[in-house]
């Protein structure tokens, strides 16, 4: 053990004494944000901003269309919007003439009714401008029904209800289940990611050394299961120092938001100040997100993610080190490299339907067969799970990851001293039970 203990502490600290470690485990939360933030900035700057010029033959229609951000209604009368149209090619500017003649029946009127434009039509414009047409057809028939609006929109208004969990004793709103099911794909994506990356790194040390022969030297005074465990460890330790970092960040930053937002002012439908408006919308998302964040059970959401993250890995990196020692080069490593992958696609791809139902057969199976809980009970885990399933789950990870790391020292223990020969399933079954 002490030897283990030795190993590990130099793969750890040879890791984390790097300025590229330092520096991207303290930005890389930012680096984040930044990237969504750009991400943004250029889908915005994308939007497809038109001028559009309304010819109204009905003289119905246009009365009810309303200008927003992106689309700027411009009504003129039919002639001159037809004139514009024919000459729409000449026009250098963002221009689109919609020409809506005075057609009785609803189907002809549909079908004569066109959007001329000089450039290719965006379907955010194109349902933009359907959807206003659409409202404005309805309050048109309203009106010639004298039916009043207020009246029509209590007849279409939505049922809402309570939704209460007697196994919680707790109201459950959507917007919390919004933010559970995003906050639950991202941990399982983390999850999927840093076992895959971690576990290739392993898997690529230990062909490094096995190429450069630098290991027959090591087993001179280490055994190889010793030697294997070390490099493990000290990985795994390398991956935990930065989750602690981001956890710890991820933290602060939303008790911030959470205070900060708290002591903004909010909206009430009287306020008409846009400026104030705009600017709470976004705060009061923020302070939503934060506060759902913050009803959830943190601390068991943190212990389980760094439970099955640790135990997860050490179970695909036995197998990746297994991997890198019984091939000579990095492309042989592709093929075997499938029997870690798949098991955890399975796991993540099928995580992603845990928001419709965390309690069905499905997901319960998904979460406790120990090739998918890592990735599945992590994704479980912000739904809420009965202690006793999250105990029998760690318990069948925790043993079949002690069977799969002693599997993976026999083939370690002879993979690593074998040169120039491919090896096949058939041989590192024999050196398994050998």
């Amino acid at each position: 053990m002490r030897t283990i203990l030795l190993i590990t502490k130099r793969e750890y600290l040879t890791q984390v004494r790097k300025k590229s470690f330092i520096i991207l485990t303290l930005l890389a939360p930012i680096l984040l944000i930044g990237f969504g933030a750009v991400l943004a900035f250029l889908m915005k700057g994308n939007e497809d901003k038109r001028t559009v010029i309304i010819g109204d033959e009905t003289g119905k229609f246009a009365p009810f269309l309303t200008s927003s951000d992106n689309i700027k209604y411009q009504i003129i009368s039919y002639d001159k919007a037809k004139k514009t149209a024919e000459n729409l090619k000449t026009l250098n500017d963002d221009t689109a003439v919609l020409l809506i003649p005075n057609v009785a029946n609803l189907e002809n009127l549909q079908k004569q009714t066109v959007l001329f434009s000089n450039k290719k039509s965006g379907l955010e414009l194109t349902d933009k401008i359907e959807d206003d047409l659409s409202q404005g057809l309805r309050k048109i028939k309203l009106k010639e029904l004298n039916i009043p609006e207020t009246q029509w929109n209590n007849l279409g208004q939505r049922f809402t209800f309570i939704k209460k969990n007697v196994a919680d004793d707790k109201e459950e709103d959507s917007k919390e289940m919004g933010v559970k099911t995003g906050f639950s794909m991202l941990l399982m994506y983390v999850v999927f990611m840093f076992i895959l990356m971690y576990g290739v790194r392993v898997m690529r040390s230990v062909l490094e050394e096995k190429n450069n022969r630098v290991v027959e030297i090591i087993i001179s005074s280490v055994k190889p299961f010793q030697l294997m465990m070390g490099k493990i460890l000290g990985v795994t330790f390398v991956a935990l120092t930065q989750f602690i970092v981001w956890i710890s960040m991820t933290a602060v930053g939303s008790y911030l938001l959470s205070k900060y937002a708290s002591q903004k002012p909010g909206i009430t439908p009287n306020n008409t100040n846009a400026n104030l408006a705009s600017e709470s919308k976004p705060i009061q998302m923020i302070g939503e997100f934060a506060k759902a964040l913050w009803d959830m059970n943190i601390p068991l959401v943190i212990t389980v993610f760094i439970l099955f993250f640790l135990m997860g890995y050490l179970f695909y990196s036995a197998m990746y080190a297994a991997i890198g020692s019984a091939v000579d080069n990095e492309t042989e490593t592709q093929q075997f490299s499938l029997f870690a992958i798949l098991p955890l696609m399975l796991g993540m791809y099928g995580s992603i339907s845990l928001a419709q139902n965390p309690d069905s057969n499905f997901s319960f199976w998904l979460s406790i067969i120990p090739f998918t809980s890592p990735v599945a009970m992590v994704a479980r885990i912000p739904f809420g799970v009965p202690l006793w399933q999250i105990a029998l789950s760690f318990t069948l990870l925790a043993v079949t990851t002690f069977f799969m790391v002693k599997l993976a020292g026999k083939i370690y223990k002879v993979g690593i001293m074998n040169h120039g020969n491919k090896a096949s399933l058939a041989q590192m079954w024999k050196w398994m039970r050998a």
